[in-house]
């Protein structure tokens, strides 16, 4: 099993996961998304066709530890 990162205060680590243009195989980052979540992460899903400025942007709000 892997270790799990966690924030400063042992709240699991929060991951936000998007898909930027229209390249989409969105099946992949779902499976990547219940692997995180299987391992503790807590996944913010921000499904596809995003701009990398509305992922940054989500990253921020959601207070996000990881982009992928």
């Amino acid at each position: 099993a892997m270790k799990t990162p966690s924030a400063p205060n042992n709240a699991p680590t929060r991951c936000l996961l998007g898909m930027v243009g229209t390249d989409v195989h969105s099946k992949g980052l779902k499976i990547i998304a219940q692997l995180l979540r299987d391992e503790g992460f807590e996944v913010i899903y921000a499904g596809d066709h995003h701009t990398v400025d509305s992922i940054v942007s989500a990253a921020i709000q959601e207070d996000a530890d990881l982009i992928g």
